[in-house]
């Protein structure tokens, strides 16, 4: 069986003065603060919330 493949997420920007949505967004990817980063499933509902806040979010190579 094949090992499922991940996504590493780090944020690199704050969600100070953001809609509220995508506060919540950030949340539920397992990120709220500067700097934290998070290891996800990559499925398309995770791909369907990084789209929605790609301008504060990084995709981490190499892990």
């Amino acid at each position: 069986m094949a090992a499922k493949k991940t996504i590493t997420l780090e944020q690199v920007r704050s969600a100070n003065r953001r809609p509220e949505r995508q506060t919540e967004t950030l949340i539920g990817l397992g990120l709220n603060k500067l700097g934290r980063t998070s290891t996800l499933e990559d499925t398309p509902a995770v791909r369907g919330m990084l789209k929605k806040v790609q301008h504060l979010v990084q995709v981490v190579e190499g892990k």
